[in-house]
């Protein structure tokens, strides 16, 4: 049995498999998981669970991110929510598309992890950076 870290078998899989330059996304209850994508993680049980933050901080205790890509509209109609994320990423660079543009890009991720959350927007591609 793992002692520690993340317990969810399919969720090491996928971050053990990200490399250099792969996308995973983490989102919000409400965005659509691409059937083009093999490895979808749904862990939205009821609103609120599983938290998005708390579900996006697991995630980057384990993997090595270079960059974030965050829907435009998520700075006006989700404000506190954009903080959040922002405030994780001091030293990494952060793009903003459209959410139309954010919506296509997740069809080419490596993988896909749903949360519970129901807060406007509060989805972010997260692109594998190197520990070296």
């Amino acid at each position: 049995m793992k002692k520690s870290g993340i317990l969810h078998p399919g969720l090491n899989k996928l971050i053990a498999e990200t490399g250099h330059m792969d996308e995973i996304v983490v989102t919000d209850a409400g965005l659509p998981l691409p059937e083009s994508v093999n490895t979808r993680i749904d862990l939205a049980l009821k609103e609120g669970t599983v938290p998005f933050l708390e579900l996006l901080d697991t995630v980057l205790s384990e993997l090595s991110v270079e960059k974030v890509i965050l829907a435009e509209e998520l700075k006006t109609t989700s404000p506190n929510m954009h903080k959040e994320i922002t405030d994780r990423f001091k030293n990494i660079e952060v793009e903003y598309v459209s959410h139309i543009n954010f919506k296509e890009r997740t069809k080419t991720a490596r993988g896909l992890i749903r949360s519970g959350e129901f807060t406007s927007y509060a989805n972010v591609i997260l692109v594998g950076g190197v520990v070296y």
